[in-house]
Formats: structure tokens, C-alpha cells, sequence
């Protein structure tokens, strides 16, 4: 990153260089006198889905305005090229009304040339190219709805906003950008080392990264898994995961919090070995915390953190309490979706939760579910799979 000069809006926009395009007429580069919307993309980003489906309908109707939409998966990971270009083209399908360009770049070089100097390290990630070829816009396809009229009509490069927008995003992205830099190799060799179940050099790996990156509580939840339930290290671990817990509540942070109640209680990504004992003690300690959040001012929606704290009271035998959090998180899901598609994926999952804890069928709206047991890994959302905190970052 610090060989590439920083991208930014008044930077020229770069060169496409993608290596295949499997949807659409290919881009070779962009014609001066139009404006051009580049969307970072990939089949394993959460809000991708949702993200290309607004970039279909605004294609639709900008198409007369000279705007064209493409879009770019640069980040698939697969065995083989053409492994990355099916599951492409599968995810794709989804879209029969696709109407733009989509290419795959493999080859590293659109990240060199657009997201690496742009500190950017998520997607999906969004360019605006305007008429001279000038960077208009960088950022979430969310923020276009208000940017896209001002730069058709020309007012929104020398506006206030739009110098105000790009330094706040230049802040609060370089740093991350930068430590996400250092610790890519470390990432690299943990990934080697999992892949073939060597688990201490894995651990090794995550612990280098935690002291490059202290606050990071994914690195810190991925020591806690791998002491216990991969190394089967009980008392190293059991400390290693106090001392998280701790440190959650002390920083009263709801992404810590939240992760540490997931890494105690999750019955996918939980330490699955944990003594009842510690996990009843540190799941009520928990519960708490994570309710006295401030949820005017959290960074995380009820419909992530209560379903959690819901697991806590049902394991316990409190079911009306454990009942009353999911119908708070349902009841959440019809306010502002902050976190980009999260409803989609969380509605099936919260009402099959809650007809599972009620032991009856449940309608919500024209949807109705009746109770199952023995319910797969697969039930569980990606967005309860994953941290909530890094859905879309690049690995």
C-alpha cells in the first residue's frame, strides 16, 4: 500500500484491469462525458446481494441520465480460476434482471490499483467516476442515494459536503487500512496452519497479530477457540477467555461484548468444551452488560445482540424471558436496517428461533413457522456466523 499513490476524490480514476468478464459487454476503460458507478462485489459479502440489487434498479433508472454501473469481484477465494469463476457465476443467477457489466479479477491487480490506495477494506465498496474521469466518490453504496444527484447536475465535487464526506472516510479508513496491511501475512499463515489442523502454529500466528492489533476482539475470540476447543488447552484457555470477558465489560464496547457472549454461548462458533459452570457464570454476567447498553447510541442493532442474551435465559430455563428478547429483536427489524441486508438474513432465523422457544407456530406478518428440533449448523445466519463487526472485510 505505501508504493501506490493515495486514491481519493479529485485523484484520476484508474485503469480496469479485470481479467474476465462473465457477465455483460466488457469495460476497457472509461469515456469521458459519462459517469461511471464501480462496485467492489463477492459471492461470501454479506450486504453484496443487497447492494447489487439498488445498483440494478438505479442502473435502471439512470440509464438515460448517462450513467453506467459495473461491477467487480476481485476478492473470491477459491482452489482454481475457474472454481472462483463458477461460484461467480452461480451467485449471479440470482440477478435474471442484471444489467450491467460484471467482471472477476484474480490477478491482484484491482485491488493495486483501487482498493489498496483508497484504504479501503471492505466491501461492498463503491467508486463514482465522473465525466472528466475524475474520482467523484468513495464509499458504501448506501451513501450514493444523496451523492449521485449532485454529481450528475455537477454541484457535488466543489461542495463543503462532499471535501467534509471524504475526510471523514480518509480518517476513520487509512488507520485500518494500515493495520489491516500488517497484519495480511499474519492472516496468511494462520490460514496455512488451520488448513492442515496445525493448530499451535495458528495459535502463534493469532497471538502475533494481537500484539500488532490488541483491540482486535476477532483475533481475540480466535486465541480463546483455539485453546479450547482446538488445542484443548482448559486452563490456558479458560484464562485467555476471564480475561476477554473482563476486558468486554470494562470497555462496555457492544462489539466486545457481543463477541465474547458468542464465543461462551454460540453453539457454532462457541468454545464448545467450556465447563457449564464458567459458562452460566460468565453468560449472566454478560446478559447484563449487553442490556444496559445505550441502544440509542450502540453500534450494534437489538436484532444481533438480544437473540444472544436470548440463547443465555433459554439454556438457564427462563423461556418467557428468552421469548420476550426475540419478539424485541423481531420487533426491531421493522425500524432502519443500519447494518445493510441484515433483515433479510435475520428474520427466517429469528422466528424459527422464536417458535422454537415458544414450542408453537409463530406469524410474523404472512410468514408463519412451526417449532423444529435438531436444527443444523445451517439455520444459523451468516450474520450470527461471522462477526457482525467485519461483515465484507477482506481477509
Amino acid at each position: 500500500m505505501e508504493s501506490n499513490k493515495i486514491l481519493s476524490m479529485e485523484s484520476r480514476a484508474p485503469a480496469l484491469e479485470v481479467r474476465d468478464w462473465v457477465r455483460g459487454e466488457a469495460l476497457a476503460s472509461f469515456q469521458p462525458g459519462k459517469v461511471y458507478i464501480l462496485e467492489f462485489c463477492g459471492t461470501s459479502c454479506d450486504g453484496c446481494e443487497r447492494a447489487m440489487r439498488n445498483l440494478i434498479e438505479l442502473q435502471e433508472s439512470y440509464k438515460d441520465s448517462g450513467v453506467e454501473v459495473v461491477a467487480v469481484a476481485a476478492h473470491e477465494r477459491a482452489a482454481s480460476a475457474d472454481e472462483a469463476r463458477s461460484n461467480l457465476v452461480a451467485w449471479l443467477a440470482q440477478f435474471p434482471e442484471l444489467n450491467f457489466p460484471v467482471g472477476l479479477d484474480d490477478t491482484g491487480a484491482m485491488d493495486t490499483l483501487w482498493m489498496e490506495p483508497s484504504f479501503s477494506i471492505v466491501i461492498p465498496r463503491l467508486f463514482v467516476i465522473d465525466r472528466d474521469g475524475s474520482i467523484a466518490f468513495i464509499g458504501h453504496p448506501d451513501k450514493l442515494h444523496d451523492v449521485l444527484p449532485q454529481v450528475l447536475d455537477g454541484t457535488w465535487r466543489t461542495s463543503a459536503q462532499a471535501k467534509a464526506t471524504e475526510s471523514e472516510r480518509i480518517a476513520g479508513d487509512e488507520p485500518k487500512a494500515r493495520k489491516h496491511a500488517l497484519l495480511k501475512p499474519i492472516r496468511s499463515k494462520r490460514r496455512a496452519a488451520e488448513g492442515i489442523g496445525d493448530w499451535k502454529t495458528a495459535l502463534a500466528a493469532v497471538e502475533e497479530g494481537i500484539a500488532l492489533d490488541p483491540d482486535n476482539y476477532n483475533l481475540r475470540a480466535s486465541q480463546v477457540n483455539l485453546l479450547l476447543d482446538k488445542i484443548c488447552d482448559m486452563e490456558t484457555g479458560l484464562a485467555v477467555l476471564r480475561q476477554f470477558v473482563r476486558e468486554a465489560i470494562d470497555r462496555g464496547d457492544a462489539h466486545w461484548l457481543l463477541t465474547a457472549m458468542m464465543q461462551t454461548f454460540h453453539p457454532v462458533i462457541g468454545c464448545q468444551s467450556l465447563p457449564s459452570g464458567e459458562r452460566f457464570a460468565m453468560g449472566k454476567v454478560l446478559s447484563k452488560h449487553i442490556l444496559a447498553l445505550d441502544l440509542a447510541q450502540c453500534s450494534l442493532p437489538p436484532s444481533l445482540l438480544f437473540p444472544e442474551v436470548a440463547r443465555y435465559y433459554h439454556e438457564i430455563g427462563n423461556k418467557d424471558r428468552a421469548v420476550e428478547l426475540i419478539e424485541l429483536a423481531l420487533k426491531s427489524l421493522d425500524g432502519p436496517d443500519p447494518m445493510h441486508g441484515l433483515k433479510k438474513d435475520l428474520k427466517p432465523y429469528l422466528l424459527q428461533t422464536l417458535a422454537n422457544y415458544k414450542g408453537e407456530e409463530v406469524c410474523y406478518g404472512d410468514v408463519c413457522v412451526v417449532p423444529r428440533t435438531n436444527i443444523s449448523i445451517s439455520a444459523t445466519p451468516k450474520a450470527e456466523q461471522e462477526n457482525p463487526a467485519e461483515r465484507g472485510a477482506l481477509e
